[in-house]
């Protein structure tokens, strides 16, 4: 995984990059701020599984405790959702 002290990017993303895979960027204000629980949650796997089986590596953004990580883990995808805006 790239990091450095502001912008995280997710190992699977940087690999895409290096490669010229197809990268998606997703936003991900939908899904912390804009629809309730689990809704919001199911859409954020929702169009993460649409991504790959297009081909191309999905790269949910978000800030996580000040870092804006580009490309999410499993976790982080669950976190935003049942947190909301608390969790960022």
């Amino acid at each position: 995984m790239m990091r450095d002290s502001l912008i995280r990017v997710q190992d699977q993303v940087r690999d895409a990059l290096r490669n010229g895979t197809g990268v998606v960027a997703l936003e991900s204000t939908i899904i912390a701020h804009g629809m309730p629980y689990p809704s919001n949650l199911e859409t954020a796997l929702g169009l993460e599984a649409a991504v790959r089986r297009a081909g191309a590596v999905p790269a949910t953004i978000a800030v996580i405790d000040g870092v804006c990580c580009v490309g999410l883990s499993r976790n982080e995808l669950e976190r935003l959702p049942r947190a909301g805006p608390a969790s960022l």
